[in-house]
């Protein structure tokens, strides 16, 4: 098994804090975002190889970090070649481009380097096991105004996912969707038609919808909590959060 860990975005939303530095390398509760992401994913016996996506701006910030890190898995950084916002690739193209240019045919676990989260990842490649089909992972959230702000699903009895939203103005359900998924390596070719097809390469969500109406997936239930930073004010609560205590 693979992992690939979105990094490349420019987090506009956190400057200035983050015009030098990328920020999965901010730092929380003492370590970096990154490095608690890393401590998460050397849980997964199977998985042998995570590939960072970083863009062209923070490429050899990544490169330095990875050459420090401890970490027991093969360590890989792509530049997706991106020096500023406009430019993006978003990050299904940059999915895609890591799959394309490692020649990935691994089932691949999928995480945005800007998320926290509570719940084991193995106990997540369990589920993926079990149900052998594409998984995306959930989580109860009762705040309307946060549940329009992220992807939003319906599921039936067996965990399978009957219908997906990005960002909706009503949501449906109170099951919100963080970007962390897990592809049958027979889905990484799909990414290539998704974009040919001229659909949105942004947020990694997207590809959900399309990839329902063609495959099986089904939504791990997780407990406890996850933390989306992406604001000064997500920053600093889950800062407040994830501060050591004395």
């Amino acid at each position: 098994m693979k992992c690939v860990l979105l990094v490349a975005g420019f987090a506009t939303r956190l400057y200035p804090l983050t015009l030098h530095t990328p920020k999965p390398l901010l730092e929380v509760g003492g370590k970096t975002i990154l490095d608690r992401l890393i401590e998460k994913l050397e849980e997964i016996p199977s998985l042998d190889e995570v590939i960072l996506v970083s863009n062209g701006k923070f490429f050899s910030t990544f490169i330095q970090w990875a050459s420090k890190c401890t970490f027991s898995k093969k360590l890989t950084v792509l530049n997706d070649g991106a020096l500023d916002n406009e430019h993006r690739l978003g990050a299904v193209a940059d999915l895609e481009f890591a799959v394309r240019k490692k020649n990935m045919i691994e089932d691949t676990l999928v995480l945005a380097g800007d998320n926290l989260f509570d719940f084991s990842l193995k106990a997540f490649v369990d589920f993926f096991y079990t149900k052998g089909a594409d998984c995306i992972t959930a989580h109860r959230v009762e705040d309307p105004e946060q549940l329009r702000r992220t992807g939003v699903i319906i599921v039936n009895s067996e965990s399978r996912v009957l219908e997906f939203e990005e960002k909706p103005k009503h949501p449906k359900s109170n099951l919100a969707v963080p970007p962390i998924y897990l592809y049958r390596s027979d889905t990484l070719p799909l990414l290539k038609i998704y974009l040919e097809e001229g659909n949105n390469p942004d947020a990694p969500g997207n590809f959900i919808p399309w990839l329902l109406r063609r495959k099986e997936v089904y939504a791990y239930l997780f407990p406890g909590k996850r933390y989306d930073i992406g604001t000064p004010e997500s920053l600093k609560e889950v800062r407040r959060v994830y501060e050591p205590h004395t």
